[in-house]
C-alpha cells in the first residue's frame, strides 16, 4: 500500500498567534531565561482522514495514529484493492477506508495502514528493539496482538494476532517493563493483569502458569461509574509498579504478585481515572554521581471530574471539572499529597513531559466528563507546569489553540520539540454538522516558547553522540552553541516516547543524566561527559530521544538505544 497524501504547506499551514496569558508576574522558563511568548500554533494538515484516538512515535520520526474500527466509513480510503471483511463488525462489514495511519513528520504526509480488528480504546507500548505492541480493543479486538515494526519504505503495516489476550482489553494500560516484557492491568471488568509476551524468556508457548493474574485492587477501586479503567501505571526506580485507580493507589510488586504499600488517597475524593479522565506523569528521574544512592521518584496526578459526573450528563448537568493537581513522593517514608490549583478546570487534558523536564497539559474541557456528547466547554490553553519551579509559581498559561479537542484527542512529543495534537470525537460516529463540537481530523503542531527564534543563540545543537547507551558506561556528547553560559547550565535528559490516548501517555519517563564535566573543543563547540544509567529499573531498554538542555534551552533530540 505504497500510497501517500501530500498537503500543501502553502495551502494549509496557518500559524496563530495569540498574546500570553500569564498565569503569575513571574515568566522565567528557567532561572536563566525569560518566555518571549506563549508559544505558536500551526495547522499541519485540515483533514488527515481519520481521528486520532490513539498516537505513538516510532524511531524513525514517524507516528502512528489510529482510531477504532466500528462506526463505519472514515474520510481516508485505502490503496485501490484494498478493503477490510469483518463479518463481527457492528457498522459495516465491508469497509474501504482506513483506521489508522502513519504520519511522515520530515514529510509532512500520511500513508493509510490496514487494521483488522477493532481497536477502540486499546492500548499500547514498544518492545526494546522499537517495535510498537497494540493490545486489545472492542468487540473482536479485545483479545488482540497488534504488531507494526517501524520501517523507512513503505512495506510496514500491521500484523495481527488474534486471541493472543488471555482476558478481554478494552481500556486497559501498557507499561514496558525491565525485563523487555510488557504488562497489561485492567480493563472493563477486569480486575487482572498479564503479560506479553506472556513467559520471561520473551517465548509466548503455552502453559499452566500462563494467562491472568487477579489484581484485587482494581476491584475494591471500582465504583458505579467504574472510575478505575485506564489506571495510571508508572515503573518506578526499585522495579515496583505505582497503580492509580479512582482516587488510591499503591506500589505493587508484579514479580511476586502483592502489594508492597498503600498511599494515602488523593484529597478532594474527586475520581482520576476514565471516564472522569484526569491524566498523570511520573516526573524526571534524577540521576546522581553516586550509583549506589536511591533514584527518588515523584508523581502529578492533574483534573479530573466529580465523582457524579457521568451520572449527571444523562440528566443534561455538566459539572464543572476538577482544577487541582497532586504531587506525591513516592519514596518518601511517609509519603503525602501536596496539592495545586491549576489555572483552569480541566478534564480529558493530555499531560506529556517536556525535554527540559517540565510538563505540557493541552486539549480538554472545562465540563463534564468523558464519553460520547458529555462534556461543554473545551481548554483549548496549554498550560506549561515547571517541575523545579516553587509552588506558587510553576504554573504558566500558553497560547491558545483555534481547534476544540474533546473526547478522543491526543497529542505526543516530537523529536525536535514540538507537540503534535489531534483527534476530537465527541460522538458515536463521524459527525460535522449540526453539532456544536464537529468530528475533528486536522492535525496541529504546538510549538512551545523554548522552540521561539528568540532563543536561537542559546539552543545547542547535537554534533555526535553514542548510538548505544549500555548501563552503567558514561555518556559524551558533542553539541554546539553560539552562545554558551558555562557548565552549571547544561544538563542532559532522555525520554521515553508515550502511546497517548484517553488522556494517559502510557510508557513516558525523562531521566536527567548528573553531567560530569564539559570543555570547549573548537569555535562554538564543547563536549560534556555524563554518568551513565545504572539499571533498566531506571529506564528500561529501548528507543529514547537524547536531548542537551542549555539555560533551558533544548536541543532537538537524537535517538538512541539504551541496552
Amino acid at each position: 500500500m505504497a500510497i501517500k497524501k501530500n498537503i500543501s504547506s502553502s495551502l494549509f499551514s496557518i500559524i496563530f498567534t495569540i498574546s500570553l496569558i500569564p498565569a503569575k508576574s513571574d515568566q522565567s522558563l528557567s532561572s536563566t531565561n525569560s518566555f518571549i511568548h506563549g508559544g505558536e500554533w500551526r495547522l499541519l494538515h485540515a483533514s488527515i482522514g481519520v481521528s486520532a484516538m490513539h498516537m505513538q512515535l516510532l524511531r524513525n520520526n514517524k507516528v502512528v495514529m489510529f482510531d477504532r474500527t466500528d462506526f463505519g466509513r472514515s474520510n481516508l480510503s485505502l490503496p485501490s484493492g484494498h478493503c477490510r471483511h469483518d463479518p463481527f463488525d457492528t457498522a459495516l462489514q465491508t469497509d474501504c477506508t482506513a483506521h489508522s495511519l502513519i504520519y511522515d513528520i520530515g514529510s509532512n504526509t500520511i500513508r493509510p495502514l490496514m487494521v483488522q480488528t477493532d481497536t477502540w480504546c486499546s492500548s499500547g507500548a514498544v518492545l526494546p528493539d522499537g517495535t510498537l505492541v497494540q493490545t486489545g480493543g472492542y468487540n473482536d479486538g479485545d483479545h488482540v496482538v497488534r504488531t507494526l515494526v517501524p520501517c523507512v519504505n513503505d512495506d510496514c503495516d500491521w500484523i495481527e494476532f488474534p486471541g493472543y489476550l488471555s482476558a478481554r482489553r478494552w481500556y486497559s494500560t501498557n507499561q514496558i517493563l525491565p525485563d523487555g516484557r510488557i504488562i497489561i492491568v485492567g480493563g472493563r471488568r477486569q480486575f487482572n493483569y498479564e503479560f506479553y509476551p506472556r513467559n520471561r524468556d520473551g517465548s509466548s508457548s503455552s502453559s499452566t502458569s500462563l494467562g491472568t493474574y487477579w489484581l484485587n485492587f482494581l476491584r475494591e477501586t471500582r465504583d458505579s461509574s467504574e472510575n478505575n479503567l485506564y489506571p495510571f501505571l508508572h515503573l518506578l526506580p526499585d522495579g515496583n509498579l505505582f497503580i492509580f485507580a479512582n482516587t488510591r493507589s499503591i506500589s505493587f510488586d508484579y514479580v511476586r504478585d502483592r502489594v508492597v504499600r498503600e498511599f494515602p488517597a488523593i484529597p478532594g475524593d474527586n475520581p482520576r481515572n476514565y471516564p472522569s479522565s484526569g491524566s498523570s506523569v511520573l516526573l524526571p528521574l534524577q540521576i546522581s554521581f553516586d550509583q549506589n544512592k536511591a533514584v527518588e521518584a515523584e508523581v502529578l496526578v492533574c483534573g479530573g471530574a466529580p465523582r457524579e459526573a457521568f451520572s449527571e450528563v444523562a440528566r443534561g448537568n455538566y459539572a464543572r471539572a476538577c482544577s487541582t493537581c497532586g504531587r506525591l513522593k513516592v519514596t518518601d517514608q511517609n509519603p503525602s499529597w501536596v496539592m495545586e490549583e491549576l489555572p483552569m478546570a480541566r478534564v480529558m487534558s493530555d499531560m506529556l513531559i517536556l525535554p527540559t523536564g517540565d510538563v505540557i497539559i493541552i486539549n480538554g474541557a472545562g465540563r463534564g466528563t468523558a464519553g460520547w456528547e458529555s462534556a461543554r466547554e473545551p481548554v483549548t490553553i496549554p498550560v506549561i507546569y515547571r517541575t523545579n519551579v516553587p509552588g506558587n509559581r510553576r504554573f504558566m498559561v500558553m497560547n491558545q489553540s483555534p481547534t476544540p479537542r474533546l473526547y478522543h484527542s491526543s497529542a505526543v512529543l516530537l523529536a525536535d520539540g514540538r507537540i503534535l495534537v489531534g483527534g476530537s470525537n465527541p460522538h458515536m460516529f463521524y459527525n460535522f454538522t449540526g453539532v456544536e463540537y464537529p468530528t475533528e481530523l486536522s492535525l496541529e503542531a504546538y510549538s512551545p516558547p523554548y522552540l521561539a527564534r528568540g532563543y536561537a543563540a542559546t539552543r545547542p545543537w547535537i554534533v555526535s553522540a553514542s548510538e548505544v547507551l549500555r548501563y552503567g558506561d558514561s555518556v559524551t556528547i558533542t553539541f554546539t552553541v553560539s552562545a554558551y553560559r558555562g557548565a552549571p547550565d547544561v544538563s542532559v535528559t532522555i525520554l521515553a516516547p508515550s502511546f497517548t490516548t484517553h488522556s494517559l501517555a502510557m510508557n513516558q519517563r525523562l531521566v536527567v543524566l548528573k553531567v560530569i564535566g564539559v570543555r570547549d573543543v573548537g569555535i562554538d563547540t564543547y563536549r560534556l561527559s555524563a554518568v551513565g544509567l545504572p539499571s533498566a529499573e531506571i529506564a528500561p531498554a529501548g528507543y529514547y530521544l537524547l536531548f542537551v538542555v542549555h539555560a533551558g534551552i533544548p536541543s532537538p533530540g537524537t535517538w538512541v538505544k539504551i541496552q
